[in-house]
This record gives structure tokens, sequence and C-alpha cells, in this order.
């Protein structure tokens, strides 16, 4: 089963606390590069893997998806969603991602945020939601990027001068990476650029679009901060065929 950390107390407070949390997508500064890769959802049947607290879910419902599929590990999270607005057309499910099962050919269209990290089999599940997707469907999802999850004490590193660079190490040595965010101990998957990509490809899908996210300049200019992730990519975004 794959680690529920997000049930975790000091986890789930910690986690209500980030922007993504209190403001939903727009407070996910990768949001407006991800959201130009899903399709025109009117009337298409979607699934979110690792729903979270549902701020997809609803937005999918926003744009016109026929029923959405909500599902997470996270007992928590999905009992906070539920509270964050009542609509028929959205079921969350709690589910382990890593023995998930789907009808076949029963989505039109799958979502995912951040969670696929956590999955140590995720060939098994990539091949799920491929079976699930109808033909013509789509998956859209994002990742930590392999070189922000590869060193085995991730962590800025600052020159005399005061500048930023992102150790890097390890990156051919795939497996598990512990580190500690909101918890101790917090278990991610860490797989190098190559195998990700190969993996969606021998599970059937056909890549259509991939994308190292960094902010734009006028992100950076909004908010400052977002400077140092253009130092080293975080986040990996990719859109896979059916």
């Amino acid at each position: 089963m794959a680690q529920n950390i997000y049930d975790t107390p000091a986890f789930f407070e910690g986690y209500q606390q980030l922007p993504r949390s209190v403001l939903g997508l727009d407070g996910a500064p990768e949001w407006p590069a991800l959201r130009a890769l899903v399709p025109r959802l009117q009337g298409l049947r979607v699934v979110d893997l690792g729903c979270g607290l549902g701020w997809f879910c609803r937005w999918a419902r926003a744009q016109g998806a026929s029923s959405v599929l909500g599902l997470d590990v996270s007992q928590r999270m999905l009992e906070k969603a539920a509270t964050l607005g009542v609509d028929s057309g959205i079921v969350y499910e709690r589910a382990d991602l890593e023995a998930l099962a789907l009808s076949p050919q029963s989505i039109d269209f799958a979502y995912s945020s951040l969670a696929f990290h956590y999955i140590e089999d995720l060939a098994a599940l990539l091949g799920t939601v491929h079976r699930a997707l109808m033909p013509g469907g789509r998956l859209v999802f994002s990742i930590e990027h392999p070189i922000f999850m590869a060193p085995r004490t991730p962590g800025w590193h600052v020159d005399a001068q005061g500048r930023k660079s992102w150790p890097l190490d390890s990156y051919q040595m795939e497996g598990p990476r512990i580190t500690n965010w909101l918890a101790e101990g917090v278990v991610k998957q860490h797989r190098t650029l190559g195998t990700l990509l190969n993996t969606l490809v021998q599970t059937g899908f056909s890549i259509a679009h991939v994308q190292e996210w960094g902010p734009t300049d006028e992100q950076v200019a909004a908010v400052p901060s977002l400077a140092e992730e253009r130092e080293r990519p975080m986040m990996l975004l990719v859109s896979a065929n059916r």
C-alpha cells in the first residue's frame, strides 16, 4: 500500500496551510502551464488520481465534465474535500493507487497533480489508467522532476556571493528517497527522466508534451521568491494520449 503520510495529523495540518491548499488551483504556480495541457472537458468522464482536497475535481465540473471521480489514499483529504462543495457529479473514493482497479474504457480524461512520485509500481498504475481510458483519451500529470528528487540530501547550496545552486547526486540510482517535508520520513520514488518517459511508452501511451516547468517572467515579477525555481526544474508536466 502507498504510504499514507497525508493522514498524519502534523502533515495534514501543515499541508492545509500551503498556498495551493488555501487558494486552490490558483495557489499553485504551475497551474497555468498544467491547465494549458487539459483538453476541453465538456461532457467528459474524468478521474483525478490523488485528488487531495478536490480542487481539480470541482474545476473540471465547472468546465462541463459529465462526471468526476476523485481518488485519494487519505481519508482526511477526502473528508475535507467533501465539505468544500456538494456536487452530485463528483464522487470521492478512498483508493490506493498502488493497487488501483478501474473498469476498461470507463473514462475519457485522467489527471494527476504531484502524486505519481509516491508510487513504487508506476508501470502498473499507468497500465491501469491506459486500459481505463477510451481510445483517444488523454492523461495529464505533474510530478516532481527527477533532478529535484534525486539528491540524497536535497537542498540549496548558497555560495559566498549569495548565489543558489542545487547539488545533484545519485541521479542514476533509482529508488526511494526519504525526506522530511511537513513530517518526518516522507518516502518518494526517484526515477530518471528516461525511465519515466519510457514507462509511459511501454504501457501504450503516446507522449504529446513534456515541460520542465519554471515560472514565467510575469510570475517572477509578481512573486519574486519564484525566481529560485529557475535554477533547477522542480516539476515535470506531461501530456500523453491513449
